[in-house]
């Protein structure tokens, strides 16, 4: 019977030799629909296909089908010259992967190809494990800043890492983007080193993202050692790092930044007077009254709203500063 014939992974198998991409093409697009188990080993086999349509039918129906045994075979389209069929695998794996794969994904960062252990790096952020971080590190020295950036990233997802030296070099990198994510990723460490590291970036870096991205991390730290590079901040030439600089100081409230907090109750961005407004209410401080009333008639709503619940918010602690 008809049905029969073309519901068999082996008819569709023998046609995937087929000479004639249009009989491959038939077949492959043949045992995706049939997605079940028998269709696996074929679909296998035609990831191998010359064709790069073909290939993406395959993976796609491999993806569907979710068998774990397709790992290893869709690893190696990660090392394809074609752009959609390493996304269509990484996208594949990222639902397959597990950690008892990776003792396979740690073993293909050894293959030279940069495609691939671009990808594996990627991976390995699904699965978390700590053993995956001297292989991880060895890619902090790679030439290419692709890798690098790839490296430092996956770091910030892996589990019980508190230290790692090698990575606080990388807010030095030559590559902008490299340091933006190290400068992330510096959050998550405790190395003794780090706030002051963070401090540098904040108020040196010649890339702005690199200076917000500290001023974030820092948020994460909370640490007192930040104050004066965040007082700093507040007159960054950037609007986005001037206002990251006064959510951090949300989490930090000092009395020292009182006055260039109510300086920046003026800054021409809107976002930035918003965080300001808060970080004030935060601190508590009765000096900042009057210059959050004055904020009232701010043209931006949200700042108005802010700067009254910042007053409303001091008053309380006054009150109850004077009831104690």
């Amino acid at each position: 019977m008809y049905n029969d014939t073309h519901n068999n992974a082996n008819y569709w198998l023998e046609m995937l030799r087929s000479p004639e991409v249009s009989d491959r093409l038939v077949a492959v697009k043949s045992l995706q629909h049939l997605g079940d188990e028998e269709a696996i080993d074929s679909l296998i086999l035609a990831l191998k296909d010359e064709n790069f349509n073909i290939q993406k039918i395959a993976i796609n129906a491999l993806g569907e089908i979710a068998n774990p045994i397709a790992v290893p075979a869709l690893l190696e389209c990660l090392a394809s010259s074609d752009t959609e069929i390493r996304g269509e695998a990484l996208s594949a794996l990222n639902d397959l992967v597990s950690t008892e794969h990776l003792s396979l994904l740690l073993d293909s960062l050894n293959h030279n190809n940069i495609y691939l252990q671009l990808n594996i790096l990627i991976l390995l952020r699904k699965i978390h494990d700590i053993k995956s971080l001297p292989y991880i590190i060895q890619f902090f020295n790679s030439e290419n800043a692709d890798l690098r950036e790839a490296a430092i990233t996956t770091l910030r997802y892996l589990n019980q890492v508190e230290k790692c030296p090698e990575a606080l070099a990388l807010i030095f990198d030559s590559n902008p983007t490299v340091r933006r994510v190290t400068a992330l990723t510096l959050g998550y460490l405790q190395d003794t080193e780090v706030i002051s590291i963070l401090n540098q970036a904040l108020t040196s870096d010649s890339d702005w993202q690199v200076r917000r991205n500290a001023a974030k991390s820092l948020a994460i730290h909370e640490n007192d050692q930040a104050i004066s590079a965040l007082e700093i901040a507040l007159g960054d030439e950037h609007w986005q790092v001037r206002k990251s600089a006064a959510q951090t100081l949300q989490k930090i409230p000092h009395i020292k930044v009182l006055p260039a907090l109510i300086k920046a109750l003026t800054d021409e961005s809107a976002d930035v007077r918003k965080e300001v407004a808060i970080a004030l209410g935060d601190l508590g401080h009765p000096d900042a009254i009057n210059a959050l009333q004055q904020s009232l008639d701010d043209l931006d709503k949200e700042v108005a709203i802010q700067s009254l619940r910042a007053i409303k918010k001091i008053q309380e602690s006054i009150k109850s500063s004077t009831h104690d």
